[in-house]
C-alpha cells in the first residue's frame, strides 16, 4: 500500500525528455542526509511504477538506509559507484544493474560522477528536495 504522504502526481502524456525535466537536488533520502550532491529528475510516474534519472557527483556518499514500502532496481549509465547491499560490496560500472529489495540496508559512494536510472515500485517519493 502506498503511503499517500509519499505519493507523486502522475506524468502527463506518454513521453518525457530528460533535458525538459526539472532537477531536484536532494536534501535527504528516507530521512538520511546524503554527503555530497545528488540530483534526480522524475522521468516518468505511473500508477504502479516510477522512473528517475539520477546524477551523483564524485565523492557523494549516500549513507546506509533501507526502504520499507517499495523495491528499487537501478542501471548505471556512466561513472563508477561503490555499492554495499545487504552487507555485500560491489563496484558498479556502466551497464551494471542492481536491486534494493524491501527492508535491505544499502549504501553507495560515487567514485566518479555517475548517471543512472532508478525504477521504483510502487512509485514512492523517498526523498526531500532542497
Amino acid at each position: 500500500m502506498i503511503d499517500p504522504t509519499r505519493s507523486l502526481p502522475l506524468t502527463e502524456g506518454f513521453i518525457t525528455v530528460k533535458d525538459d525535466l526539472p532537477v531536484e537536488r536532494l536534501a535527504a533520502v528516507e530521512g538520511v542526509k546524503p554527503k555530497g550532491v545528488v540530483e534526480v529528475r522524475r522521468a516518468m510516474v505511473g500508477k504502479e511504477i516510477l522512473m528517475l534519472h539520477v546524477f551523483r557527483e564524485k565523492g557523494l556518499i549516500d549513507p546506509v538506509h533501507k526502504h520499507m514500502d517499495h523495491e528499487t532496481v537501478a542501471y548505471l549509465i556512466r561513472g563508477k559507484l561503490r555499492l554495499v547491499i545487504g552487507g555485500k560490496e560491489f563496484i558498479a560500472g556502466p551497464g551494471t544493474s542492481w536491486i534494493h529489495p524491501v527492508g535491505v540496508e544499502h549504501f553507495s559512494e560515487a567514485l566518479e560522477d555517475c548517471e543512472q536510472l532508478e525504477i521504483k515500485s510502487p512509485p514512492t517519493k523517498t526523498w526531500v528536495s532542497e
